[in-house]
């Protein structure tokens, strides 16, 4: 079980991982959608959600600090979710159900997150 646990940690931080170092290699490139979408000082914004997801992912992959982990990814998720996913504003058909999605993955991962604060700590093979 433990393996498992591992494996689940490893997919789970390195999905964050991932964004992280999206958001924060294509700050540029990303900047006029989010300031589309109404965020103030759009850049500054994708730079520091690219801090919380590399944070919140490291925690999650090494077991270190996972309840300041989800804090971290919890501060992404909830203004992204809400800001950048509010499908209830597109006029668009597809655009809608993308967000859509992209919204009920963001609740679902929201999920996950509050859960793994019930997991006890230390979690086995983890730095913390």
């Amino acid at each position: 079980m433990e393996y498992v646990f591992l494996l689940a940690r490893i997919l789970f931080g390195g999905f964050w991982l991932i964004y992280a170092f999206k958001n924060l290699r294509n700050a540029s490139m990303m900047e006029g959608y989010v300031a589309s979408k109404g965020v103030p000082a759009a850049k500054v914004a994708i730079l520091v959600s690219g801090v919380l997801l590399l944070l919140g992912g490291l925690s999650m992959l090494l077991g270190l600090y996972p309840t300041w982990g989800s804090v971290c990814l919890t501060l992404f998720l909830v203004p992204a979710t809400l800001i950048m996913h509010n499908f209830w504003a597109d006029k668009d058909p597809s655009a809608r159900m993308s967000n859509l999605i992209n919204f009920h993955k963001n609740t679902a991962l929201l999920g996950a997150l509050w859960m793994i604060n019930m997991v006890p700590q230390p979690w086995v093979f983890s730095l913390g």
